[in-house]
């Protein structure tokens, strides 16, 4: 059984380096708790906007280098996004250090928000991320990719324990956070951190929920709506008990799904 500690604090808007120093003391106060894993929401350091193309910045950028260096001078492992540069279009990605400070996994949002505008100024990831932390496979999705379950499910079928979703998910539909992240808890049996940001920006209001579900569907710890961090248990042994008592990935019907694709 691992601790990882979910991190819910709203950015200092377009201003990575003042988001970075407040980021810090939360890393610290992590660390000192023990556990093996800090984890940001989407785009801390700046705040989410799908329409701006302001700190885009390259995987060895200011951004990445705080979180590389934080995880280093702490001793933990350190889960953060930011705008990459890439070409044609720049993508939303997470990246994890190691409590070296090496870099262990970069996974770009294969689901830019749509009815937001992000498609049109962000391209799609086109690839899954897996990382191990101890005993504990990690798996990574971005905010509005919890409404696609097929990512979860390569994730499942990769041998994926946890999965932690960096998020900016608006106040309005708090009820659909909770319902998927419990809903995916429980579809692939595995833990499931939403990692959510709070307070108000220029984009939406936002308020926190930052949340952890146990592959039963269970509700393992929350926040509120204040600036805090959260830690939850991850037991793979539990993912292990669930998947064999209900086995339903040996129940799928993968060939009957192509097919019905087709029609």
């Amino acid at each position: 059984m691992v601790a990882i500690h979910a991190v819910q604090m709203a950015p200092v808007w377009e201003d990575p380096e003042k988001s970075l120093d407040k980021a810090e003391p939360f890393v610290a106060e992590a660390a000192g708790r023990g556990g093996v894993l800090v984890a940001f929401p989407e785009q801390f350091a700046t705040g989410w906007d799908p329409c701006s193309h302001k700190n885009i910045q390259a995987g060895d950028g200011q951004i990445a280098k705080g979180l590389s260096r934080m995880a280093r001078e702490h001793g933990i492992a350190v889960l953060g996004s930011f705008r990459e540069r890439h070409s044609p279009l720049p993508r939303n990605t997470a990246v994890v250090f190691d409590p070296r400070g090496e870099e262990i996994a970069a996974y770009s949002k294969c689901h830019p928000f749509s009815p937001g505008g992000e498609e049109c100024r962000y391209g799609p990831g086109e690839q899954i991320a897996v990382f191990s932390l101890e005993d504990v496979k990690f798996g990574i999705a971005i905010c509005y990719d919890l409404r696609f379950a097929d990512i979860f499910g390569a994730y499942a079928r990769a041998g994926v324990q946890a999965v932690v979703v960096p998020s900016a998910w608006p106040g309005s539909r708090m009820e659909h956070w909770e319902l998927f992240i419990r809903a995916r808890a429980v579809e692939y049996q595995m833990y499931i951190a939403g990692v959510n940001t709070t307070g108000i920006t220029p984009v939406d209001t936002y308020l926190g929920g930052t949340m952890t579900a146990n592959p039963w569907g269970k509700i393992i710890a929350r926040a509120g709506e204040e600036e805090s961090v959260i830690t939850s248990e991850i037991d793979p042994s539990r993912v292990a008990e669930v998947r064999s008592m209900f086995p339903v990935d040996r129940d799928r019907r993968p060939e009957l799904y192509r097919r019905l694709h087709e029609v």
